[in-house]
């Protein structure tokens, strides 16, 4: 298959999108002028069941819904496009309304460290073992999902987060002895040529760095691109590249976006899947728990098990972050970690890698334990996987209990403190 990506300005070009009502392609157009709208042909043609395309998980993913902006935005951007009004003034007032949507979640500035005095804007250091690296050729998408809390990338300038240079890359990980793993983001950098992926890879093989042990690629392109490992004019180079990474010792992980089961049944991602093991990559899956897409425990039980029957690794079940369109997305931390406990009560123990529920705040990941009475007093027990300070990783915390909570920011610390202990403190790494 040829690639092709349809955005705001092609997607009437689309075959299938002559079902919908002027209505709804209008809708479309309102939602995509705020968040980026992309999508890939493969997702149009062999995922999205156009029979039942209004509640199919691929196109609510991929193709801006109604309830994504508040009706007071909605009606604001519609007004403006069927006036007559200038794009400067559309512009202007698109921008304020994205300002208003939480576009640096979980204090993402505040990741990005220096260098000798130069702020590295496309390096992010959160978690002390952990650098995040975002290759500027990387920095967009095979497809946007409309979860997506990394929608300032592509939006607005000011927010973006990108480097080229892996000289500097290479210098900051020398002095940073304690970053065990590099973790290739965006945007997705499997949107790369080969040729950028040589470039990133053989710095750090050439700079024979023995503290980097696993170097990681965040990406979507098994579920919107899975030729991208198949039959790309480059791919068989990039299984060669990882083949290359693994002999030299350095573990390849995959970490991949799989949101609903669906996205593992065709035949072309089930050959990327065996042409990554093959060059020696570990796949893991993630996702975020969503409304109107994929909160199901038997959804969640079924994706597990047959990802563990293809050879990939659950990891992570997400919080929708608070940005964007959360309050489409968003379900409660209540019934998240139901969600979470039903699911994983009807898989066996292969399949309970996957760590969740959980929410990328600006402290750290923080997940959902479970929802206890204790000493009279009904709690959220919450627990660090990762933190800005490694000390509070496997520390148990709890919250009062809040039936509405969505998010950390909605939570109060339980048991008449006044305060959770680790506000206030220094958004900046802790390196020990």
């Amino acid at each position: 298959m040829n690639y092709r990506s349809y955005t705001l300005s092609n997607f009437r070009q689309i075959p299938q999108i002559a079902q919908l009502s002027k209505e709804e392609q209008f809708t479309i157009e309102v939602i995509g002028t705020v968040l980026p709208f992309k999508v890939s042909n493969y997702i149009v043609d062999e995922l999205i069941d156009w029979n039942n395309f209004a509640k199919d998980p691929f196109f609510i993913l991929n193709f801006p819904q109604k309830g994504m902006l508040s009706e007071e935005h909605f009606q604001k951007i519609a007004k403006l496009l069927k006036s007559t009004t200038d794009k400067a003034t559309i512009k202007k007032a698109v921008d304020e309304i994205r300002l208003q949507l939480n576009p640096n979640p979980a204090g993402q500035e505040s990741n990005v460290p220096e260098l000798n005095g130069v702020r590295l804007n496309g390096i992010q250091h959160k978690y002390r073992e952990t650098m995040l690296f975002f290759p500027s050729q990387g920095q967009t998408c095979h497809a946007y999902c409309t979860f997506c809390f990394r929608w300032p990338q592509f939006a607005l300038n000011s927010f973006k987060f990108a480097m080229k240079e892996a000289d500097l890359m290479i210098e900051y990980l020398k002095v940073h002895p304690e970053i065990t793993d590099v973790l290739f983001t965006g945007g997705d950098p499997a949107v790369m040529k080969t040729k950028f992926f040589e470039h990133y890879f053989n710095a750090i093989l050439d700079a024979d760095l023995d503290h980097i042990r696993t170097i990681r690629i965040g990406t979507k392109a098994l579920s919107y691109w899975p030729y991208r490992f198949t039959t790309d004019d480059d791919a068989e180079d990039l299984m060669k590249l990882f083949r290359k990474v693994a002999d030299r010792g350095i573990s390849i992980s995959l970490m991949a976006h799989f949101n609903h089961p669906r996205a593992m049944e065709t035949e072309a991602v089930k050959q990327a899947i065996k042409n990554l093991q093959a060059a020696g990559v570990q796949i893991r899956s993630q996702s975020p728990l969503l409304k109107n897409i994929n909160n199901d425990p038997d959804l969640w039980s079924k994706m597990w098990r047959e990802q563990v029957n293809l050879g990939i690794i659950p990891y992570y079940m997400f919080m929708a972050r608070n940005t964007g369109a959360q309050d489409y997305f968003a379900v409660t931390l209540e019934e998240a970690w139901k969600t979470y406990q039903k699911a994983i009560q009807k898989v066996s123990g292969v399949c309970r890698t996957v760590r969740g529920p959980s929410m990328s705040c600006a402290p750290g990941k923080v997940q959902v334990l479970g929802i206890q009475k204790i000493h009279g007093e009904k709690v959220f027990m919450l627990n660090f996987l990762q933190g800005r300070n490694p000390d509070w990783v496997g520390r148990p915390f709890f919250a009062k209990y809040n039936p509405k909570a969505i998010w950390i920011d909605d939570l109060e610390p339980a048991f008449g403190e006044e305060e959770f202990f680790f506000e206030n403190a220094n958004l900046k790494l802790h390196v020990v």
